[in-house]
C-alpha cells in the first residue's frame, strides 16, 4: 500500500502543477529521482521542480518524464551549447541523449559499450576511474581512482595525470599519507577557476579529506598534499566541490551525516574553513540561486541507506544557516540522485 501511495503522490503533484512552461517558472531545476531504498516496485524519472521561494508553486513538481525503472539514472551533463543533455546510468550500459531545445525533451538511447561513436580509449594504470577535471591551458586532465562498483570494500587511492591532446598517461600519484592500500577513495577533482598557476581540489570520499594538486610550471608536473580533514569535525564522505561566481568561495558537500561546508579561497592554496551547515543524509550535488546567496543541496548518494534522505536542503550562504527543506520527493517515498538548473539558466557552475 505504501508503495502505491508514493507513486500516486508524485503523479498527483505533477497533475496539479500542469504542463511545464519555462517562461512561467522563476527558477526551475531538473532532478533525477528514483524510489527510495530497495523496493520491488520501482519508479524513476526526470522531474522539473520550482526553487524560487517567491514563486506560487515553490517546491512543487512542474512536470516529469518517466525513465525505465532499472536505469538507476546518475548524472545529467549539458554540452557547451546547452542544446543537448547527456544522462548516465548505473543500471544499464547505455547513455541517453536528450534534445533540450523544446519540451518535451526527445531522447536517443546510445548503447555503451558497443557504441560506434567512441573515438578513443585510454588504458588506465589503476582501476575504477570516476572523477575527471580538465585544464586546457596546461593540457592536463586529472582522473580519480575511486571504488570497485562490484565490491564497495575495494577502494582506490590515486590520481592519474593525462595529457588530453595525446591521450598519454603521464603519471600516477597516491593521495594518502597512510600505508597502501589506504582505501581513501578520491572521488572528484576540480580545478579552481581562474587561478594561475593552476590549483585543483580533490575530495577523498572514504577518508573525508581535501587534497590539493598544485601545478609546477618549471617541471610541468603537479605536487600533491593533504589539506582539510572533515573527519575532525565529525563529517565523512566528502563528495563535491562548487565555486561561487566571484571565485572567492568553495562549497564542499559531505554525505555522512550530511553537511555543506564553506571555504574562503581568497588564497586558493590555503582554503580557510568558514562554516558547516547541516543538510541531510547523502548531501551531494547543489545548485545556486541567481544571486548566489542560496544553495539547494540534493540529499542522496546513490540511494545508500542512511545517505538517501531524499530532501533538498535550502542553505543561506551569507548567514551560513539552513533556511528549510523541500520534501516533495521524500514525502512521496522517493530520493533524488542529482539536481541541475534547466539549460536556459545562467548557471555559472554545474557538475
Amino acid at each position: 500500500m505504501k508503495k502505491t501511495l508514493a507513486i500516486a503522490a508524485i503523479t498527483a503533484a505533477t497533475t496539479l502543477a500542469g504542463p511545464f512552461a519555462p517562461a512561467q517558472a522563476e527558477q526551475p531545476a531538473l532532478v533525477l529521482y528514483e524510489t527510495k531504498g530497495q523496493q520491488t516496485i520501482r519508479q524513476e524519472g526526470i522531474a522539473f521542480v520550482e526553487l524560487d521561494p517567491d514563486a506560487p508553486d515553490y517546491g512543487q513538481i512542474l512536470a516529469q518524464m518517466p525513465l525505465p525503472p532499472n536505469l538507476i539514472s546518475h548524472h545529467i551533463f549539458y554540452n557547451p551549447a546547452r542544446d543537448r543533455a547527456y544522462l548516465t546510468s548505473l543500471g544499464r550500459s547505455e547513455l541517453r541523449v536528450l534534445d533540450v531545445t523544446s519540451f518535451p525533451f526527445r531522447t536517443k538511447v546510445v548503447p555503451v559499450p558497443g557504441c560506434d561513436e567512441v573515438l578513443d580509449t585510454i588504458a588506465m594504470p589503476v582501476p575504477y576511474p570516476h572523477g575527471i577535471t580538465v585544464h586546457d591551458g596546461i593540457d592536463r586532465m586529472l582522473v580519480t581512482s575511486t571504488i570497485n562498483p562490484k565490491d564497495p570494500t575495494d577502494l582506490g587511492e590515486s590520481i592519474v595525470v593525462i595529457q588530453p591532446s595525446t591521450g598519454k598517461v603521464l603519471s600516477t600519484h597516491k593521495v594518502s599519507d597512510k600505508p597502501s592500500p589506504s582505501g581513501t577513495a578520491p572521488v572528484e577533482a576540480f580545478f579552481v577557476p581562474g587561478v594561475e598557476p593552476p590549483v585543483a581540489y580533490i575530495t577523498n570520499m572514504a577518508e573525508g579529506r581535501i587534497w590539493i594538486a598544485e601545478w609546477q610550471p618549471e617541471s610541468k608536473t603537479f605536487s600533491f598534499r593533504g589539506d582539510f580533514d572533515f573527519a575532525a569535525t565529525g563529517q565523512g564522505m566528502a563528495l563535491e566541490v562548487y565555486f561561487n561566481a566571484a571565485g572567492d568561495r568553495a562549497y564542499v558537500t559531505t554525505a555522512l551525516p550530511g553537511h555543506l561546508n564553506a571555504f574562503d579561497i581568497s588564497d586558493p592554496r590555503a582554503p580557510r574553513h568558514l562554516y558547516a551547515v547541516e543538510a541531510a543524509g547523502g548531501a551531494h550535488h547543489l545548485v545556486f540561486s541567481p544571486d548566489g546567496n542560496r544553495a539547494y543541496v540534493q540529499n542522496s548518494l546513490i540511494n545508500i541507506p542512511g545517505m538517501n534522505d531524499g530532501s533538498i536542503s535550502v542553505i543561506d550562504l551569507v548567514a551560513g544557516k539552513k533556511l528549510g527543506t523541500i520534501d516533495t520527493f521524500k514525502d512521496a517515498g522517493l530520493t533524488i540522485n542529482t539536481i541541475m538548473l534547466t539549460p536556459e539558466a545562467e548557471d555559472f557552475h554545474a557538475h
